[in-house]
């Protein structure tokens, strides 16, 4: 059973803990840790997008974060962000490998599965960027079916465009693009 804390509107615990299907029925809000994995290609940046699984309860079978999970009750973001890269891809990342990006309000409900799903959500965004050898990665087959690199700038417009076949949050990726952008204007 997954429990997570519940937030205040900066993502702050309140002291107050919910399961994991409560959190989805009621939309009570927590947190979630969102890594993406970017590298640099020919002057372009690429980022890593997992294909989640069909069995997923919301927005199976699309392109997604590169990893992404919830914060159990009473874990940090910055510590479920590294076990979500263990978990899901096989990566083994310090805390010192994630570079905190900011923060972003995830909220909708949407029917999957013929259930309702409410999301309310803060997600704690960082980025990775060590080499990743997709190949070598060890994938966690219940949520991904596999991944793929996408080029950044054309997948940030596809999402904003709505194309069907990413369910990226489009705050999240603008989020790290705008952390990348000010590294680069050091």
């Amino acid at each position: 059973m997954e429990v997570f804390d519940v937030v205040d509107q900066y993502g702050n615990p309140t002291g107050e803990i919910v399961e994991r299907n409560e959190a989805h029925e009621k939309g009570i809000r927590h947190r979630t840790a969102h890594i993406w994995i970017v590298r640099e290609r020919e002057g372009r940046r690429d980022v890593l997008l997992q294909k989640r699984a069909q069995n997923k309860d919301s927005f199976p079978g699309r392109y997604d974060t590169s990893s992404a999970g919830h914060v159990q009750a009473g874990d940090e973001p910055l510590t479920s962000a590294c076990r979500e890269l263990k978990e899901e891809l096989g990566i083994v990342a310090e805390p010192i490998d994630l570079n905190f990006a900011g923060t972003f309000h995830v909220q909708y409900e949407k029917e999957f599965h013929g259930k309702l799903f409410r999301d309310e959500e803060i997600a704690f965004v960082y980025v990775y960027q060590k080499p990743v050898d997709i190949d070598a990665l060890t994938l966690q087959k219940e949520e991904l079916d596999c991944v793929e690199w996408f080029d950044l700038e054309e997948t940030l417009a596809q999402c904003r465009l709505h194309n069907q076949k990413f369910c990226v949050p489009v705050k999240g990726l603008e989020t790290a693009k705008a952390y990348l952008d000010k590294g680069e204007r050091k």
